[in-house]
């Protein structure tokens, strides 16, 4: 068998020929500084509708971005056809760099990471106070994405007509999240989406909750003029809901103040990829207290420093009862 060498100038080597007939493939990557910026609103099936300036652009991504995705909240760079007609398609060229990320996993041994959204200010966490029956789990695990993503929650509570919002906002108060008590009547007249866009102005809002809580209700109510899917109902017999909304849509507030995103209900919120010494950051009262804890400490051991530092009164014992039960929650499951 002949072998040759890096450099032989022998003339009887095959050599293969481009049957495309285009230019060898290169590293070196264009850098479309020319590219119009743009805002994915919405993803489904490898198609993502963007909208650069006034226009909605139906894009796809371009091969050189390899395996990285964009997702909806994203802000990216686009080249080709900008016109938004019919039939035409744009390429996703860059993912600008990202100021938050929602992220959560199917369940807490699944390594495999799902981003939700990008560039959210705020994570509204939707739960119904009956019909179904409140999820603290699910809440607890919401919020311990929201703080290690870097997003602000708010607790927006439906149904009040049929059971009080006391047990649930006394579970909650330590954590100082704000929050707002809707009913379905208030939906219905208006009246709460009016209270809940107070949190909501000049803000990108993404909105997530069990399904069957009212979420995309909500939606609707806080932008009529874009109203998404008919709303399901609740299992009699499960207590669960039925999806509504199969697909995160970011959605304009009116008078182009705030965005809100509503996202598919969700029935696990796994916590995988979550690193639990990101969440004390959640905590400012309590975070200086950690100087004196042991190298990787979990914060809910006989030696961590907390336990000193509340003692000797400086901070609230509940927000360190309230900073235990959010990192204890990978441990326990939702329906606990």
């Amino acid at each position: 068998m002949r072998r040759y060498g890096k450099h032989t100038d022998e003339d009887d080597i095959r050599t293969r020929p481009n049957r495309k007939g285009n230019r060898p493939r290169t590293n070196i990557r264009p850098k479309h500084e020319d590219a119009a910026e743009g805002l994915v609103l919405t993803v489904d099936r490898g198609r993502l509708t963007c909208l650069v300036d006034d226009r909605i652009v139906t894009a796809m991504k371009a091969r050189e971005l390899g395996r990285k995705a964009a997702v909806v909240g994203d802000r990216v760079a686009l080249v080709g056809d900008l016109s938004g007609a019919k039939d035409t398609l744009a390429r996703i060229v860059r993912i600008e760099e990202r100021s938050s990320l929602l992220r959560r996993t199917a369940d807490d041994d699944d390594p495999y990471e799902r981003v939700v959204v990008a560039n959210a200010d705020q994570l509204a966490i939707v739960t119904a106070l009956a019909d179904p029956e409140p999820r603290p789990r699910l809440i607890d695990r919401c919020l311990v994405a929201a703080y290690d993503g870097g997003l602000e929650p708010l607790l927006v509570m439906t149904k009040s007509d049929l059971a009080p919002p006391d047990k649930l906002l006394e579970l909650y108060g330590d954590l100082d999240i704000p929050y707002v008590v809707t009913s379905r009547e208030e939906l219905e007249n208006g009246n709460a989406a009016g209270r809940v866009r107070e949190h909501l102005d000049g803000r990108v809002t993404a909105f997530v909750g069990h399904s069957g809580v009212g979420k995309t209700t909500l939606v609707n109510a806080l932008v009529p003029e874009d109203r998404r899917r008919t709303t399901g109902r609740v299992n009699a017999v499960t207590g669960r809901g039925r999806h509504t909304t199969t697909s995160a849509l970011a959605l304009p507030l009116s008078d182009d103040d705030g965005w809100v995103i509503d996202t598919p209900g969700v029935r696990s919120f796994g916590l995988a990829h979550i690193d639990p010494s990101r969440v004390i950051h959640a905590f400012p009262d309590l975070e200086p207290g950690t100087e004196g804890c042991p190298r990787a400490c979990s914060h809910d051991e006989p030696d961590c420093a907390l336990d000193s530092w509340v003692a000797e009164g400086h901070a609230d014992p509940a927000r360190l009862y309230s900073l235990r039960r959010l990192l204890a929650t990978r441990e326990r499951k939702e329906g606990d």
